[in-house]
């Protein structure tokens, strides 16, 4: 294996790659783990420093993602890697990124709201779009005061829907049921 410093612009692009191991649809940039890359000197070896954050303590994925990041750098040629899982601050939701969210809804998970709401007390509504089909409901977003841990159907865009069980397919989700379209979905909680 060749060593090499590669550009951390170009790193952050091999990263852009990873799918995270729960919700292969987003990755692990869109998820917003990954806090920091930099080059740092490790005693006679230049070394490449992640800093990943997991989305919570006992994350059972964060082995998995520590792998894939190790085996991705050294893939591209970068020997010596070393992480830092940094727990704080604390994971939260609001790091995640617009197309991340967007690609949840996509994948039928309904993503969490921001909780950082724009000076205006608006939210950009390219941040979580409704479904194609959602023109006879109204917006998630524009509701006013509306929890902001209330789920939006994924698939129909409706807001009429009830909690099953708080908690879904992994512990960041809980799953609900439209009452609308009647379909069950996985609602990524906020945190």
């Amino acid at each position: 294996m060749v060593t090499r410093e590669a550009d951390v612009a170009e790193i952050w692009e091999w990263l852009a790659e990873i799918p995270d191991p729960e919700i292969p649809a987003i990755s692990i940039l869109d998820l917003g783990i990954v806090r920091d890359v930099a080059w740092s000197d490790e005693g006679a070896v230049r070394a490449l420093r992640v800093a990943v954050t997991p989305t919570y303590s006992g994350c059972p994925a964060i082995a998995a993602i520590e792998r894939d990041i190790v085996r991705t750098l050294h893939e591209h040629g970068i020997e010596h890697v070393r992480l830092a899982v940094q727990l704080a601050p604390a994971w939260t939701t609001d790091w995640m990124t617009a197309a991340g969210r967007e690609k949840l809804r996509r994948y039928g998970i309904s993503p969490p709201r921001p909780r950082a709401l724009a000076p205006t007390g608006t939210i950009d509504l390219l941040d979580v779009a409704p479904a194609a089909n959602a023109n006879q409901h109204c917006h998630p977003e524009l509701v006013e005061g509306r929890d902001q841990e209330q789920a939006a159907c994924p698939r129909c865009g409706s807001i009429a829907v009830e909690e099953v069980s708080r908690f879904g397919s992994t512990p960041c989700k809980a799953l609900y049921r439209c009452t609308a379209c009647r379909e069950p979905f996985d609602h990524f909680k906020a945190h």
